[in-house]
């Protein structure tokens, strides 16, 4: 039992690593899209989605072989599943590099603060998912804050809507996956990664990618963008397997709110007393539905828990 309780505490110790660094590592990466300037965002992404592709096989192959790899893609149904989990996400991704690059780091901030909401609702709609009074509490906070925004600006916050619907849609896409995060990489990836490549050759001859714009140290740089997205999802995968998701959930919020810093004092991004006041809105709302998730598996546990025997006296 003692030596259970350690391994048990050794791998939440090491999950809970690997989410916070995860979450580091995703709340710092506009510094890492801000130092490709002035290379356009629209080399950047398809650089990316190729040079993931690229990474993700080679991590897969050396961790699973080749057969493992090709056993899924036999199954029926799954290759069209992979296609739009790829197609979503790759919309996700490209919107963010673009809105960082274009100094909107602070909307992407609320889009991925938003994003565990909008889960929810999909849910709901698509799963027939038990909507609790603290995940409608939240919902009704999320919106009276993007309604906020809403009066202020005079216009919806579109990136930050469009990053959350984007990456629910994927989370639902996947819901029926159950297979290594570098493989499901690999998957979501590699009916792009042709086109993909296709597209950076093209800007490059035409004179319009990153070789005739970027400092040799900016080339370098790109070319680690898909070891930059790999090890992230790595270690969020490795957290995912060993502590809880409220646990992993609440790690999350790192992410945007280092980003959010970032934007507010590093990039100088405008951030007025009105926005201040959404984003409380929206914060007090993530503090209910962490609450009710903490309190739902607290009752799951509890509920399935083994019930021990009678002592013999």
């Amino acid at each position: 039992m003692e030596y259970n309780l350690k391994n048990d505490r050794k791998n939440y110790r090491f999950g809970m690593t690997a989410a916070i660094g995860c979450s580091c590592l995703w709340g710092v990466l506009p510094i890492y899209w801000k130092s490709l300037i002035p290379i356009d965002s629209f080399v950047i992404i398809f650089y990316r989605i190729f040079l993931v592709g690229v990474v993700s096989f080679l991590g897969a192959w050396k961790l699973y072989g080749l057969k493992a790899i090709m056993a899924p893609l036999r199954v029926k149904g799954n290759k069209l599943k992979f296609f739009v989990a790829g197609v979503l996400v790759t919309m996700n991704w490209s919107m963010y590099i673009w809105a960082v690059n274009a100094g909107y780091v602070i909307q992407t901030c609320i889009g991925y603060y938003i994003e565990p909401l909008m889960v929810c609702i999909f849910g709901v709609v698509f799963f027939k998912e038990k909507l609790t009074k603290y995940k409608l509490g939240a919902l009704l906070l999320a919106c009276v804050g993007i309604v906020v925004i809403l009066v202020h600006f005079g216009e919806l916050p579109f990136i930050a809507l469009w990053l959350a619907l984007t990456f629910a849609l994927y989370a639902a896409a996947k819901k029926s996956f159950r297979l290594p995060a570098l493989m499901t990489l690999f998957y979501e990836t590699m009916f792009l990664m042709i086109p993909a490549l296709a597209v950076v050759i093209y800007m490059e001859i035409t004179g319009r990618g990153a070789l005739d714009v970027a400092q040799p140290y900016q080339y370098g740089l790109l070319l680690l963008c898909g070891l930059l997205t790999a090890i992230p999802l790595g270690l969020f995968a490795e957290a995912a397997n060993r502590i809880s998701l409220v646990s992993l959930g609440i790690t999350e919020y790192l992410s945007p709110s280092i980003a959010l810093v970032l934007g507010i004092f590093l990039f100088k991004e405008g951030f007025d007393l009105v926005q201040f006041v959404s984003f409380v809105i929206i914060w007090v709302g993530l503090v209910i539905f962490t609450i009710g998730e903490f309190r739902e598996e607290k009752n799951f546990e509890s509920e399935n828990a083994p019930q021990t025997e009678p002592e013999m006296k």
